[in-house]
């Protein structure tokens, strides 16, 4: 008999569905502090949460028997997932299970920001009767832009062409097949706030999605354009759409988050043309009960078959398994990341391919965390060997795997490709004294970089004074240069410089580099 303790409230479905089940036995005790959690866990095999209960080290380390941890809804900052590794302990999501509601969600606010439906509904209770004030806009024929093209950002796109919207999107981790699957126009950043009758935002937020629609983004839009946020607080410049509203810039703006919840101080309060909503995006009782539903049925499935459905974690590997990959896999994941770092287009495709001592053992951990690298940072969950192949499938991207044990001149070596729908850039990468990782290669560049902190990667002319001219921008920021290292590899006299240096560049020092006349392409990777 497997024990499931629930700790926090689920829908009755849920639980419904747990007490169906042969085999299964569940405790439904709420409201418990870390000591109260610590007392009783050792005797459950799973445990359910949403967000109030705190899965710490402490109770993690109590948890004897414990297999699997589930969380109904997406968020997992309460659960300390490195311990939960640690342990062996499994912990998952339901990732999925909100996006109707969240998309349905940005829907009406689009209907309420064309029809002035909340200002309309007050007005009639105020015993007015403004039908000339209160002009609306239709939908029909408008072009809907969406940010952010994940399960959210499809079913907005689908929804939109339903009400025969023009649909276009941005997402530089989608390939370009999926948006052609659901009927939108793959565009790049400027032209998607160009174009926007309606922007909604539907990406997570991390340090570089932080506020990216601002002042500059503003300028951009038409005066008739809508704004629509209902994904995270934080993507948009509050201060500056404030500015934008205030002065006829854009028309108006729909919020279900705010940078500050609840948003009390917020100088957007006082605008006619902002809907406001009290981040109700999973606040639905169909997305209640599904979130209840579905991470009962992915937790009953994993004590019953093994199989683990959105996992967020990894099991822990044997001592002698981790020995022999943990090189070639921390290997792998540099590569992913400085692959990341050279690419501008949405990858389509990616091989591996492992060679020498590196291809004696089996290539899907070294694959694996070679896509973790890639993707790792660019999601709101986290990203890893358990979750990275899903995850990869749904941005479109196919992996190609091969392995030899011949290597010419490297007893190991791996190289990863990323094919875009126009170029290819590819990577090799070995370990010197089988610990210590070098990028040997990039493209045809034959090049041995140490791959770690921040590395500034230049193509340009190779002729006297180019060097010379980047040392001195950076040595006038004040940044030294660690190491060096450059590359001639074509008849075209075309160079690549790889340089390590003490602290990463701002934007204005990248771009003094970039305006060098004799670089053709400047990129900063931070490892």
């Amino acid at each position: 008999m497997k024990k499931i303790l629930v700790s926090d409230k689920l829908a009755d479905d849920g639980i419904n569905f747990l007490n169906e089940q042969d085999g299964i036995q569940i405790h439904i005790q709420t409201g418990l502090s870390e000591e109260a959690l610590c007392e009783i866990i050792p005797d459950y095999d799973a445990l359910l949460i949403r967000s109030d209960t705190q899965v710490t080290a402490r109770v993690l380390k109590a948890a004897k028997n414990l297999k699997v941890v589930g969380r109904a809804g997406i968020g997992v900052d309460n659960v300390d997932l490195a311990v939960a590794m640690e342990q062996g302990i499994i912990v998952m999501n339901t990732p999925d299970a909100n996006a109707t509601t969240t998309a349905e969600l940005a829907i009406a606010h689009m209907f309420s920001l064309s029809r002035n439906l909340p200002i309309a509904n007050q007005s009639v209770r105020e015993g007015k009767w403004e039908r000339s004030k209160l002009m609306g806009a239709e939908i029909s024929h408008k072009t809907l832009a969406i940010l952010g093209f994940g399960t959210i950002g499809r079913i907005v796109a689908q929804r939109g062409i339903g009400l025969g919207m023009r649909v276009i999107a941005h997402d530089p981790f989608v390939a370009p097949e999926i948006f052609e699957k659901y009927g939108a126009e793959m565009v790049d950043l400027d032209t998607l706030v160009k174009q926007a009758d309606y922007l909604t935002l539907h990406c997570p937020l991390l340090e570089k999605t932080r506020n990216i629609i601002g002042r500059e983004q503003f300028a951009l839009m038409k005066k008739s354009a809508r704004l629509i946020n209902c994904a995270r607080g934080g993507l948009v410049d509050e201060a500056g759409l404030y500015d934008a509203l205030k002065e006829g810039r854009i028309a108006g703006a729909a919020l279900d988050v705010y940078e500050h919840e609840p948003p009390k101080d917020s100088p957007l309060l006082e605008l006619s043309n902002v809907v406001f909503t009290p981040h109700l995006g999973a606040s639905t009782k169909e997305a209640q009960v599904a979130v209840s539903v579905e991470i009962a049925r992915q937790v009953v499935k994993y004590l019953q078959t093994g199989e683990a459905v959105n996992a967020l974690n990894l099991p822990r590997l044997s001592a002698e398994e981790l020995k022999q990959a943990q090189p070639f896999m921390n290997l792998a994941h540099i590569l992913g990341k400085v692959l990341l770092g050279l690419i501008d287009q949405p990858i389509q495709k990616l091989e591996v391919a492992v060679y020498g001592k590196a291809a004696l053992g089996k290539i899907r951990p070294i694959s694996s965390e070679a896509m973790v690298g890639l993707l790792s940072g660019q999601f709101s969950t986290p990203v890893n060997r358990v979750n990275v192949e899903n995850i990869a499938k749904r941005q479109g991207i196919t992996l190609i795997e091969s392995q030899s044990e011949e290597s010419e001149g490297y007893q190991s070596l791996i190289k990863i490709t990323g094919h875009c729908a126009d170029k290819s850039v590819s990577l090799a990468g070995t370990l010197l004294g089988h610990h210590h990782p070098r990028l040997v290669s990039i493209n045809h560049f034959e090049i041995e970089v140490v791959p770690e902190g921040a590395l500034l990667i230049t193509r340009h002319d190779d002729k006297p004074g180019v060097i010379a001219a980047i040392s001195s921008i950076l040595g006038v920021s004040n940044i030294n240069i660690t190491r060096m290292q450059v590359s001639v590899a074509d008849q075209n006299q075309s160079a690549m410089m790889v340089i390590s240096v003490s602290d990463p560049l701002n934007e204005q020092v990248l771009k003094a580099v970039c305006d060098v006349t004799a670089v053709h392409s400047a990129r900063q990777i931070v490892l």
